[in-house]
């Protein structure tokens, strides 16, 4: 069975194994899929790229809160009633 790889360098858990810090640096900041018996077990990812991912989803979740409040009915306050 066909499986789809989502990175452009892969390795196998044995290179892994072997030298992780240089099968992280193959990847040359991008993740690396990480093979067992041919098949994604899992990604490495350089923590430099999981920290823009999380940056870029905690933004995308704060456009969507804004785009939110932006349909809700405005409400007028007075300066008094702070």
């Amino acid at each position: 069975m066909a499986h789809i790889i989502l990175a452009e360098t892969s390795a196998s858990v044995s290179e892994l194994k072997k030298n992780p810090m240089g099968t992280v640096a193959a990847g040359e900041g991008f993740p690396v899929a990480i093979l067992n018996r041919n098949e994604p077990a899992f990604y490495c990812i350089p923590a430099k790229a999981y920290e823009a991912l999380l940056e870029k989803l905690e933004d995308m979740e704060l456009n969507a809160i804004a785009d939110a409040r932006e349909n809700q009915a405005e409400i007028k306050v007075n300066l008094s009633d702070l």
